[in-house]
């Protein structure tokens, strides 16, 4: 598994990422993680695992917002990987 994959699947596993878009999104999981994985390397990790199924659609408009937000969250599939990758 590439190491952006993996570390965005176990910062999903710990921690909570909703921010009001991808940008802030980033910025939370470098601040999470501390790592040198560049914002290209974090899209791509995240369409992989969108296309996969290991996390939920990470654009969402919830119930009376204005706008969409943007969230981090594992699907039952992505907490299994996670938890692989830590085994």
């Amino acid at each position: 598994m590439n190491q952006p994959r993996m570390t965005l699947l176990t910062v999903a596993f710990r921690h909570v990422i909703s921010e009001p878009n991808i940008e802030t999104g980033y910025e939370r999981f470098r601040a999470l993680t501390g790592e040198a994985i560049d914002f290209d390397a974090f899209r791509d990790a995240v369409s992989e695992c969108l296309r996969e199924g290991l996390i939920r659609e990470p654009i969402r408009l919830p119930e009376g917002a204005l706008q969409c937000h943007w969230h981090l969250e594992l699907t039952p599939k992505g907490v299994e990987a996670a938890r692989r990758c830590h085994a």
